[in-house]
């Protein structure tokens, strides 16, 4: 009995972390990995789902398929958090002076970098568009937060590119 509902919990975490992970792999366009995760996702959901339709009487069942569920996607969120699959442009509007000098510092440290000239509502700002890998976040903020005090930074996920930074990167 206790074995079961072990089995349940167990079962559904790491069907719904694969979903997750799943998920994130379609959205960046990796279609093979997102193929294989789910004929394994579907195979442990399908065997716990039955256990649970087997042992219906038992209320437990169902409470410990959905404690399962939520832990799932906990753990999915923390797994693709730490695997930080993919590439994002980071967006800095900084001071109109300051902007120079953090694109210098970024390359030097290995980031790609474009920089432009805007206007915003206290004048000119440098917009500086940075091309990175997700997992070089944190990275990338501790460049910028000792040489900007009050950085305005947007992210976006980037699904494909072409040219540019990246593809040199590749080719070394």
């Amino acid at each position: 009995m206790l074995f079961n509902y072990l089995f349940i919990f167990i079962a559904r975490v790491i069907d719904v972390s694969l979903f997750t992970i799943r998920m994130l792999f379609i959205v960046r366009g990796k279609r093979m990995q997102a193929a294989i995760i789910g004929f394994f996702e579907v195979i442990i959901y399908i065997v716990a789902l039955g256990t649970v339709v087997s042992g219906l009487s038992d209320y437990r069942n169902l409470i410990v398929y959905a404690l399962g569920y939520a832990c799932g996607n906990y753990v999915g969120s923390f797994i693709e958090e730490k695997l930080a699959i993919g590439k994002i442009t980071a967006q800095i509007v900084c001071k109109h002076g300051n902007g120079h000098r953090l694109a210098e510092k970024l390359r030097d440290n290995g980031f790609g970098v474009t920089l432009v000239e805007g206007e915003g509502r206290d004048g000119k700002r440098h917009v500086l568009n940075v091309m990175l890998n997700r997992k070089d976040t944190n990275d990338l903020y501790k460049i910028l937060d000792p040489l900007e005090q009050k950085p305005f930074v947007t992210v976006f996920d980037i699904r494909s590119i072409k040219g540019g930074y990246f593809t040199k990167m590749r080719r070394r």
